[in-house]
């Protein structure tokens, strides 16, 4: 595969990250309805398994490590200095910490002030927000102004907040979006580090895979090397914890790098190399099992194990699908693969007004049919950020 292929955009990822999207933003919503079957919630932590919550936000950091080398292929092809792109991994990471962390701080109430509650709050944030991140058209002459009201509004927001104790605006746990800024700042860094060395990037996976054995408990409760010590502690002091969502991001880059080795190969032999590599996964998790549960919560190895080879064997679905061109199915979920921040950001508009409205919610929306009214704002919603972007309103950090 020559460089301008590697530059070039590829489809199996945005249809990859739309799926996920729209999965991740009904899955978010089931906070409205009743009774949601236990095989889609979230696990409890100590609970030996996983619904399809805890699959959803891992797939979108694999799917986010798939398109890194991307990204620095097409900034590099374009003469793009490696300063300059050190500077836009910099500048994208800073946005999604900022962003995450105003989400975070109205996930809990806000203390009552008039005039000003969590609806009004979401309101602001998500006015700002497009303000400073809207791509707006070249040579739009009234951008910086707009940016400048933007940053006012969400500058007044972080004096301003106060939660019911009194707390002000801080960083917690710098929320999804906060959680993507720093896998993605990490991956992107050791790409660019290591653009003709993609062994040191396995390395690098490996290297994590054996923090998460090491620090993660065990079945019997106690992990392999207890307590505190550096090798729990350096990956927790920049931001990666016991390693498992940086094992999703690295793990999405190898396969992106596999995927240009193998480029020559007949595309037979290129989709069992796919299929073959999620098998391997699996049963790399299968063994793990017996000495791990599968949490999310825990960030267990079968855990991470089971959905890579998963995303795996997604991606090379999709891009069996892309191939052969079997793609008109995703026509409807293309924005939240194109657009896919602006899709994440949708729902609390509609949230604002549940919050002034404050509906209870009927009995007859719960079970299978409370998850088809999530899907199916899962889709209002990805139809919502199609209308915004036709109207030149679209994130884009």
């Amino acid at each position: 595969m020559n460089m301008t292929d590697r530059s070039s955009r590829n489809g199996a990822i945005d249809m990859l990250r739309g799926l996920v999207m729209f999965l991740m933003v009904a899955v978010n919503d089931f906070w409205t309805v009743l009774d949601v079957p236990h095989s889609l919630e979230h696990f409890a932590t100590y609970e030996d398994g996983m619904g399809l919550s805890d699959i959803v936000f891992p797939m979108f950091l694999f799917a986010m490590g798939l398109s890194v080398p991307y990204a620095i292929e097409r900034r590099h092809a374009r003469g793009f200095s490696v300063e300059s792109t050190l500077g836009h991994i910099f500048s994208r990471t800073l946005a999604l910490l900022l962003m995450g962390t105003f989400i975070v701080n109205a996930e809990g109430e806000i203390a009552p002030l008039p005039g000003y509650n969590k609806g009004v709050y979401w309101m602001l944030m998500l006015a700002g927000f497009f303000l400073v991140w809207n791509q707006y058209p070249r040579n739009f002459r009234a951008k910086p102004w707009l940016r400048g009201l933007g940053t006012a509004i969400l500058l007044f927001l972080a004096v301003t907040f106060r939660s019911p104790e009194g707390e002000l605006f801080r960083a917690q746990w710098w929320g999804i979006l906060g959680q993507i800024g720093w896998m993605y700042l990490f991956t992107a860094v050791a790409y660019l580090l290591t653009r003709e060395r993609p062994w040191v990037l396995a390395l690098l996976w490996g290297a994590f895979v054996l923090v998460n054995i090491l620090t993660v408990p065990l079945r019997e409760g106690q992990a392999l090397l207890p307590g505190a010590h550096l090798i729990a502690d350096f990956p927790e002091a920049l931001h990666l914890g016991n390693g498992h969502s940086i094992i999703m991001a690295l793990g999405g880059a190898l396969t992106t790098l596999g995927f240009w080795r193998v480029a020559s190969w007949k595309e037979g032999r290129k989709a069992a190399a796919g299929f073959g590599a999620a098998l391997f996964l699996l049963l790399l998790g299968m063994i793990s099992h017996r000495f791990w549960i599968v949490s999310k919560n825990l960030g267990t190895l079968p855990w991470c194990l089971f959905v890579s080879a998963l995303s795996v064997a997604a991606f090379t679905v999709l891009r069996l699908l892309e191939v052969h061109g079997w793609v008109r199915w995703f026509a409807p979920l293309r924005p939240a693969g194109t657009a896919t921040l602006t899709v994440y950001m949708v729902p609390y508009l509609f949230y604002s007004f549940w919050v002034f409205l404050s509906p209870s919610i009927p009995a007859w929306l719960s079970g299978w049919t409370g998850v088809g009214k999530c899907f199916l704002f899962s889709l209002a919603c990805i139809g919502t950020a199609a209308l915004l972007e036709r109207l030149h309103v679209k994130l884009k950090i």
